[in-house]
């Protein structure tokens, strides 16, 4: 259960993901001039071009991320008694990762019945 994240957290790390993908294949297009020279210049067109397709990509999630994150509701974590922000019903804190929710019928169940009760839905 450690590993599972907050919801705004979780797209923070796709677009962080995309910036280092996309960044990589602009570097290795980048390369290809250098291990092949001017046969390299298609291989490094596509790798920019690719690689800004993703840095795009991470930019529009990271604004998404953001927006988001203007509109969560704030709730102190019980556990950590840290404020942190809430997406949906339920959500985990961004510090502890203890599962929250607003929703006083889900309040009294474990992890694994909240797991569970989300994958069915």
């Amino acid at each position: 259960m450690k590993f599972k994240s907050a919801k705004i957290n979780a797209f923070r790390t796709w677009g962080l993901l995309l910036t280092m993908v996309g960044m990589g294949l602009m570097i290795m297009g980048t390369a290809g001039i250098v291990f092949w020279g001017s046969a390299g210049k298609v291989f490094a067109g596509i790798g920019l071009v690719i690689g800004l397709i993703a840095l795009m990509a991470s930019m529009a999630i990271y604004f998404w991320a953001g927006m988001l994150s203007t509109s969560a509701v704030q709730v102190e974590c019980p556990e950590c008694h840290k404020l942190t922000k809430m997406l949906g019903k339920t959500d985990r804190c961004m510090f502890c990762h203890t599962i929250l929710t607003t929703d006083p019928s889900q309040a009294t169940i474990t992890a694994e019945q909240l797991e569970a009760q989300q994958l069915k839905q």
